[in-house]
């Protein structure tokens, strides 16, 4: 079955304010994990920008896997797709669940209370164990650094999902929904693309009937053109 042959279900992500799939306290967890990955400071950060509503949904269930291209609801899928999604789903269902109880050991070990009640310092330490990393520390880039210069398009370079574990998968899914279109439950009144200076999309559907396009952000003193972009081209093979 094609995409042409789905059902466009009329459903809102923000219709419910709060968890679908999560625990109560599952989601407090996941919220205050992800404002830890992007913290609020001069900027508003996962919190503001509702990630956590976006992970929510994605582990709901397939009614929220794709967006209908006029961005009103998601297309219902059926049979053999739905089967395999809803699979997949449950997997990551399980390293969440699992994820948040070993949030709360660690933080228990550590600081003596669930994660969600320590301090942020506490957290940080709590998330540096489970990554076996220390947090990363702050950069800045400068402007004579050729930023934007004609690096490879953000969309060729993917990371399958399904190979990550919890923590991995936890970063990834949080800057998802801090840059997501907010049709998916993140990204809330565009925060995520304000902070990074990008002026988005008025709706969905408007990058669909090409009266919004990234265009500018691509080409203006790229090294390429995006047509000819070496990583375009690998990818047209």
């Amino acid at each position: 079955m094609g995409q042409a042959d789905w059902v466009t279900v009329p459903i809102a992500t923000d219709d419910v304010a709060g968890p679908i799939f999560f625990t109560p306290h599952e989601w407090d967890t996941i919220e205050a994990a992800t404002a830890r990955i992007i913290p609020t400071d001069h900027h508003p950060g996962a919190r503001e920008a509702k990630v956590v509503r976006f992970i929510d949904r994605m582990l709901a269930g397939t009614q929220f896997v794709f967006a209908a291209a006029d961005g009103i609801g998601f297309l219902r899928m059926e049979g053999l797709e739905e089967s395999a999604w809803q699979e997949r789903i449950d997997t990551r269902r399980q390293f969440y669940r699992d994820g948040v109880e070993t949030l709360d050991s660690i933080a228990r070990a550590l600081g003596g209370s669930d994660f969600v009640e320590l301090s942020e310092e506490q957290q940080d330490a709590v998330l540096e164990k489970l990554a076996g990393a220390p947090r990363p520390s702050r950069y800045s880039v400068a402007d004579d650094e050729g930023t934007g210069r004609g690096g490879a398009p953000a969309g060729n370079q993917p990371v399958n999902e399904d190979l990550l574990e919890f923590f991995p998968l936890l970063v990834l899914n949080t800057r998802q929904g801090f840059y997501a279109d907010p049709v998916y439950g993140g990204n809330a009144n565009r925060i995520g693309w304000g902070v990074v200076g990008f002026d988005g999309p008025p709706t969905l559907k408007s990058t669909m009937d090409a009266s919004y396009t990234t265009r500018k952000y691509m080409v203006e003193g790229a090294e390429w053109p995006y047509d000819r972009h070496p990583e375009v081209l690998r990818y047209r093979r």
